[in-house]
């Protein structure tokens, strides 16, 4: 069985994710959304709304079975414990893709054995970053092109709530 993690944060999850996730599905047997507690950043969303979130927006991807899961580890160590021989991810931009291909080098030295592939994001959803979604939000702007109606109706509520 071919088994692919696609990391990340999704806070929020975003149009862009799931069109990484639908095709990124078809690539592998099982595809697993590891959801990342990132302590780096600081998210809008509690890990627990997160996993809810991805869980409900991919629910409906049939091509492949998809496991939401959440993760507080090296990214490869994560990938080693789940049997995933491929790590996806999106690239949106040239800046998107000097971060990427410093980690999937990085990422080679740790595990040799995972591989990192690469899918270029839907041309219509490239502008699209949660950080931005919620700066949108927060100044008052219209986020409905960039998520799903559930997930911009969570980030007006926690905007609501002040909690950015």
């Amino acid at each position: 069985m071919r088994i692919g993690v696609y990391p990340g944060t999704f806070d929020p999850i975003t149009l862009g994710h799931i069109d990484i996730i639908r095709r990124g599905a078809k690539l592998v047997d099982k595809l697993i959304i590891g959801v990342s507690t990132n302590p780096s950043k600081s998210p809008m969303f509690t890990l627990d709304e997160r996993l809810d979130q991805v869980r409900r927006e991919t629910a409906g991807i049939a091509n492949g079975t998809i496991e939401v899961v959440s993760f507080n580890a090296l990214l490869m160590d994560f990938a080693a414990s789940q049997g995933a021989s491929m790590i996806v991810r999106g690239l949106r931009a040239v800046a998107d893709f000097e971060y990427e291909y410093q980690m999937a080098g990085m990422n080679q030295q740790l595990n040799s054995e995972i591989e990192t592939v690469f899918l270029m994001a839907d041309v219509a959803l490239q502008p699209i970053a949660s950080r931005l979604v919620k700066e949108i939000a927060i100044f008052g702007g219209e986020i409905g092109k960039f998520v799903t109606p559930a997930v911009a109706a969570a980030v007006k509520t926690k905007v609501a709530a002040g909690k950015s």
